[in-house]
């Protein structure tokens, strides 16, 4: 399961890059691709990495407004770009992908909260996402 920590991590590099430079996701994940080709310092984009990416830009306007309706206190212009980075691919994640158990989801997307951002974005990151995950069968039909 290591490799697919890693996927998820650097899928969330991914994300938050586009959004800190204000890029779409689909070029900063082209650009990551092309860097692993030709530098052999950069390790290669995984699969499972590039499918979370992909995946997260076809549904990014439907994630965001799950965010925005359902975080509570928070735009998602005020959320932390680490914050709102996690959110954007756990819910991806959450939602669209059968094969990974939500609670693999919530705990690795708490995870990186914790190493990556603020002493209390983990508990705001697994309360928004514990409530898509109470919510995802109708999230999945709207």
């Amino acid at each position: 399961m290591a490799a697919r920590n890693t996927a998820r991590k650097r899928a969330f590099q991914i994300v938050f890059e586009g959004d800190q430079r204000d890029v779409d996701v689909l070029t900063v994940l082209a650009d990551w691709i092309r860097h692993s080709r030709t530098d052999t310092r950069q390790p290669p984009v995984s699969e499972y990495t590039m499918q979370l990416v992909e995946g997260y830009a076809e549904h990014a306007q439907r994630i965001d407004e799950l965010i925005a309706q359902y975080s509570v206190g928070w735009t998602l212009d005020r959320m932390p770009v680490v914050d709102r980075s996690i959110l954007r691919l756990g819910a991806y994640e959450l939602i669209w992908v059968d094969e990974t158990p939500d609670a693999v989801v919530l705990d690795e997307m708490v995870q990186l909260a914790k190493e990556f951002s603020t002493d209390e974005s983990p508990s705001f990151v697994n309360g928004l996402l514990g409530r898509l995950k109470e919510l995802k069968p109708s999230l999945r039909r709207a």
